[in-house]
Parts: structure tokens; sequence; C-alpha cells
């Protein structure tokens, strides 16, 4: 089942396995346009077990010239050990960036002793890599990245900045099982703001699973507002929303 609230399309999947490789390949499709009309591209990506099924297929295509490909990531927490398997940056490593060629990978420091500076490195990165696609998700409050509902700002004027958690974006690290409890999650975050995410000519977002149906109600059939960060994909152009059977759970009686 698809259909558009205001410009976003939505795709519903009986199965993650079935909305990870929908997703997959309309990401490799869209990848293999835009190599096919410039040089290289650029590509932010999401650090979440919610994208597990959609990294799996897209690194089983086999025609992609990933080293045309320049990847970005869009969150990363303070504080963290570099080391840390939580590191959305060694996330991103085991899942998809040390499994393919990449022209570049680059990633935010979580172990940066300095957030700002961190943050305004990163920024002069994406200044020069404006970006072609990201590969997002949506958290249980409606945040996209790390902008929790009372960070978010449709009309952020940084790109990348240093966010307070809140408790419900803490609350679903634990959900998804990367941290035993709640304090154990650090409470600060750098993440791309906004607008930097929807700089991008094409947004792919992908969201499985129960916990993620209300998000997902309230950001295809909620006020496009702040209240949740991810109704702004209602505005934009080329952004397409993939659910599961339990993530479109709420809005099937909507349609």
């Amino acid at each position: 089942m698809e259909f558009k609230k205001d410009k976003l399309l939505v795709k519903c999947f009986e199965t993650r396995d079935e909305m990870g490789k929908a997703s997959a390949n309309d990401i490799a499709e869209c990848i293999i346009k835009l190599l096919s009309e410039k040089e290289e591209i650029n590509i932010i990506f999401a650090a979440a077990p919610s994208q597990n099924d959609m990294l799996y297929h897209l690194c089983n295509r086999d025609d992609i010239d990933w080293s045309r490909i320049n990847a970005f990531h869009m969150d990363e927490y303070i504080g963290l050990n570099p080391e840390a398997p939580q590191c959305f940056s060694n996330f991103l490593k085991k899942y998809i960036f040390d499994l393919k060629p990449f022209k570049s990978v680059n990633l935010i420091n979580a172990g940066a002793n300095d957030a700002q500076k961190e943050a305004e490195r990163y920024t002069k990165l994406l200044a020069g890599n404006p970006v072609d696609i990201v590969c997002m998700g949506i958290g249980e409050n409606g945040h996209i990245a790390f902008n929790d509902p009372h960070e978010a700002h449709f009309d952020d004027e940084k790109t990348v900045k240093p966010v307070t958690l809140d408790e419900a974006c803490r609350n679903q690290q634990v959900n998804d099982g990367c941290f035993a409890k709640i304090d154990d999650v650090p409470k600060q975050a750098l993440t791309l703001t906004i607008p930097a995410l929807m700089a991008a000519q094409y947004n792919f977002c992908v969201v499985p699973a129960p916990t993620k149906a209300n998000a997902v109600k309230n950001t295809v059939f909620g006020e496009i507002s702040e209240k949740c960060p991810a109704s702004i994909l209602r505005k934009k152009d080329n952004a397409v929303l993939y659910c599961d059977a339990d993530s479109s759970s709420l809005i099937k009686d909507e349609i």
C-alpha cells in the first residue's frame, strides 16, 4: 500500500524485510541515477537498528560504484568512548562503512574535547560536500537525527549543533537494546539540524516496529510542527517514508 500525504510519499509493507528490500532498491536506483549525472555524490546515513534491514539489502546490491560516494552520518553522542559499540560511527562501520569501498567516510568524533569545535568542523565538511541523499529514521518521540522536540527548529540557522537529549529519546536507546539502562545513555549529542537534513535532494525514511506507530501517525496525519520534528517531511520534495505492518498500524484507519 502506498499513498501521498502533502508532499510525502508513504509506502507500507507487511514485513520488515519487505520494507528493507523496497527501500534499499529505491535508494540504490537513486544512487545509480545520480552517479550517471555527476562524478561523485554525498550520502548521510542514520545509525539505528531500524536501519538494519535497509542497510543489509543495500549492501547486497552489486551495481553501485561506492568509490564515487562520500559518506557522512547525522548524529553522535558526546562523551562516549570512541571505541564503544554504541557510538553511531561504530554502528555504521559495522553495517556499511567498513563493508563498501567509499571514496571517503567522514565521521563525527564522539571523543572530541570541544563539542562546539567539532560541530564547526563537521559543518565545514558538509558545506564542501552538498548532500544528495539522506537515509534516515524517526524516533519514538518524532525526532529526526537528534532533533528532539525541545531542540528542533525548522528554521535552525546552524548545520550541526550540540543538543541535550530528552528522556523519551534516551529511553528509546534502551528499548532498542543499545544500552542496558537509561543511566548509561549519554545526555548530550551532536546532531545535524533539520534544515541540514532537508537540504538533501532526496530523503529516504525507514521506520519499522510497533514502538514507532505513534510517531508515524503524528508524522503523517498530525500537525506539521516541531512537536513532531519528522512532520517536516510532508513539506519536502522527493521524500519517502517506508513502514512495516507494525509501524503503520495506527495510520491504516486514517487513509
